[in-house]
């Protein structure tokens, strides 16, 4: 069996490796990142995947597609590598989860060996960083959608939600939300996800409702009362 996760991912999504629209999208990756520059590094392009193995998930957070910034996109969604200015998106989030569990994040030293915007420690405890499209081209925001990548995640999203174990999953932004009734279709015998939508933290749309949601202590009532531990939001 082809080890591309490293994880349990790969015998999971074996047979997706084979179809013929995720060939054409490597085909198309291979050019993309040849002839261009492409976000993350290819190298990092599954780290959500291999962060989070499929058995640890208790929190879906869903984005659109990476940052198309220099030094910005590591392969998690929202997150950033050590020594970024913190996004906007990221700014909005981190402002959320202060006034909704008191953690303080823009405490943290700025420079280059700052860390305060990498969201590895979710990731580690179950919170798969998923973006719905894994790459973009250089300062083209969207522009690897439509290339197959939301199939491949769709098929990422499906097996979680028919999964058996409680988990909880945050829709944040139009495109996030789309797939709510994709996750609704998978759950095989009833109700037994939390699913939580709201407007996208990016400036553009925070305010039509994004701040106020109270995502993760409502995440975290959600796991204990399922009998799943609670995720530690600190950073």
């Amino acid at each position: 069996m082809k080890k591309i996760i490293g994880n349990k991912w790969d015998e999971l999504l074996a047979d997706e490796w084979q179809k013929p629209y995720y060939q054409e999208l490597r085909s198309f990756l291979i050019d993309e990142y040849r002839d261009g520059t492409v976000y993350p590094p290819a190298a990092d392009i599954y780290n959500a995947l291999r962060l989070t193995d499929y058995d640890d998930v208790r929190v879906v957070i869903l984005g659109q597609d990476p940052y198309h910034e220099p030094g910005q996109a590591h392969g998690l969604a929202f997150s950033v590598r050590e020594g970024t200015e913190l996004p906007p998106s990221l700014v909005n989030i981190f402002k959320e989860l202060k006034d909704d569990l008191g953690i303080v994040m823009d405490d943290k030293p700025d420079g280059p060996d700052s860390s305060r915007g990498v969201l590895d420690p979710w990731a580690r405890q179950g919170v798969l960083l998923l973006n719905t499209v894994l790459t973009v081209r250089a300062h083209q925001a969207g522009s690897h959608r439509g290339k197959g990548w939301e199939r491949f995640t769709d098929r990422v999203i499906e097996l979680l939600a028919s999964r058996e174990k409680p988990m909880v999953f945050i829709l944040w932004g139009a495109n996030a939300g789309a797939k709510k009734d994709l996750i609704l279709r998978s759950q095989q015998d009833g109700l037994r996800h939390l699913i939580i939508t709201a407007p996208h933290p990016s400036p553009l749309s925070a305010y039509r409702g994004f701040f106020g949601g109270s995502y993760f202590s409502r995440c975290n009532y959600f796991l204990e009362d399922n009998g799943v531990s609670p995720v530690d939001w600190r950073l």
